[in-house]
């Protein structure tokens, strides 16, 4: 396990910046976050412009790193370096009326420090230049080899600390890599930082894999294999590598998802041409039905607070998006269909405010969110064959895969309205799963 140490750093004197202020006749509120997030996309939004002072030590391009985040983010815009108009320090104050004729809004000062015990440490200080004061100021230290971790750490806290939401750059993303021709494609279920570092391979791409879900500590992965038999559901601890089947049904099983809490796999069992939603205790295997018929329901998800899931049906002739108590009672429909949409994979928030979904409609697939109770309905993306949703752990980035002919890649975008990114992968890639954050927000 990674170890952290985080020290909250007091505020520098800043009697004689607030004055220099004042005299310019700029507001210093004591509270406010810069950037107000409409989780409902009604308004587009004006990045903020952010100066990044020089992190780095050792090879270790910490504000390099910090930069990119936030750009990718969508929030942020980076100011140029050669456009600063001094080199604040991470134990002063900047000047501020300086930076506001540049038009910054922020302006993040610190430094790397390494120790002889092989540690390494980050101090930083966050400024809102319009209001003349710290808005946030930390230590993080750990093992010098983690060293990409703590630059994830301080966007976390620059992002917090501007928007009030928790950033997820501290995170990582499950997928399956796929490389070779287009009729012969090699599979690998592969796990990597949010921003692409730290590719790990976890299968060799002998047999087919799909579908890898999170455990809630992000330290193991469930997902489907075909191998010689039918399709079955595996555990793998992504620490040692352990691998176990989670047990062996007569037909064939899909969507694999943990709850919660981490102690059950909610997943959908084939049998005689049907499909159910069943649910496996991880610690005596017992196993559950909560849905019955002739249908095929599959693609579970748990609320997050484990109370309901969602799933995907055809019991009403074609795909539509259902709601369940977590003991399966009480089953409704909440997708009409209008139009002959169609509609799957849906995945709760961590927020619980909304569900992430896969829509065909009129030839076209595309990426949407709507509220629990089926309304307001808005799309993310559509076009050429997106699928499958995946929310990153603060509930305000959506990613999936798309596949224009070639060959899959990941791509993620806001629920706020900014544009859509490419996810940088080593090649092609589909079926991704975001981890829960991994570092204190």
């Amino acid at each position: 396990m990674m170890s952290f140490v985080l020290i909250a750093l007091k505020p520098v004197r800043l009697l004689a910046a607030a004055l220099a202020l004042a005299a310019l006749g700029i507001a210093t509120p004591a509270t406010a976050e810069i950037l107000t997030l409409q989780v409902d996309g009604g308004t587009s939004i004006q990045p903020v412009s952010v100066a990044i002072m020089s992190m780095n030590g050792g090879g270790r391009d910490i504000s390099g790193i910090v930069s990119n985040d936030l750009s990718r983010s969508g929030l942020f815009q980076p100011i140029d370096p050669k456009a600063f108009v001094e080199q604040v320090g991470p134990d002063a104050a900047p000047n501020f009326s300086s930076w506001q004729t540049l038009n910054a809004q922020v302006v993040v000062a610190g430094k790397v420090i390494p120790a002889g015990d092989g540690s390494i440490r980050v101090q930083f200080r966050v400024w809102d230049i319009a209001q003349g004061r710290q808005i946030a100021g930390e230590q993080f230290a750990t093992n010098a080899a983690n060293w990409r971790r703590l630059a994830h750490m301080v966007a976390n806290s620059i992002f917090k600390s501007v928007t009030g939401e928790p950033g997820a750059f501290d995170t990582r993303i499950a997928f399956i890599d796929e490389s070779g021709p287009k009729d012969q494609r090699r599979k690998r279920l592969t796990v990597m930082d949010q921003d692409g570092a730290n590719v790990h391979y976890l299968s060799r791409g002998n047999d087919l894999v799909l579908t890898p879900r999170f455990s809630p500590t992000s330290q193991e992965l469930t997902y489907m294999s075909f191998g010689d038999a039918d399709p079955r559901v595996f555990l793998l601890n992504i620490e040692t590598g352990q691998r176990e089947v989670v047990g062996n049904f007569p037909g064939m099983t899909f969507a694999p998802r943990f709850s919660p809490d981490g102690r059950k796999i909610v997943m959908s069992l084939e049998q005689n041409g049907a499909a159910a939603i069943n649910v496996m205790n991880l610690q005596t295997h017992q196993v559950g039905a909560l849905t019955e018929g002739s249908a095929i329901d599959t693609a579970p998800s748990y609320s997050p607070d484990g109370s309901r899931i969602v799933f995907e049906s055809d019991r009403g002739g074609t795909q539509q998006i259902y709601i369940m108590n977590a003991d399966g009672s009480n089953q409704q429909r909440v997708t009409s269909g209008e139009g002959g949409a169609r509609y799957s994979t849906p995945v709760w928030s961590p927020r619980s405010d909304l569900i992430a979904f896969t829509r065909q409609k009129d030839g076209k697939f595309g990426i949407g969110v709507m509220h629990p109770d089926g309304s307001g309905e808005r799309m993310l993306t559509d076009g050429f064959h997106n699928e499958g949703p995946t929310w990153a752990p603060n509930g305000l980035y959506v990613m999936w895969f798309r596949d224009l002919g070639q060959g899959p890649q990941l791509w993620q975008a806001s629920i706020f309205g900014t544009p859509e990114q490419r996810v940088p992968t080593p090649g092609f890639a589909s079926d991704p799963a975001w981890s829960a954050s991994m570092s204190p927000n």
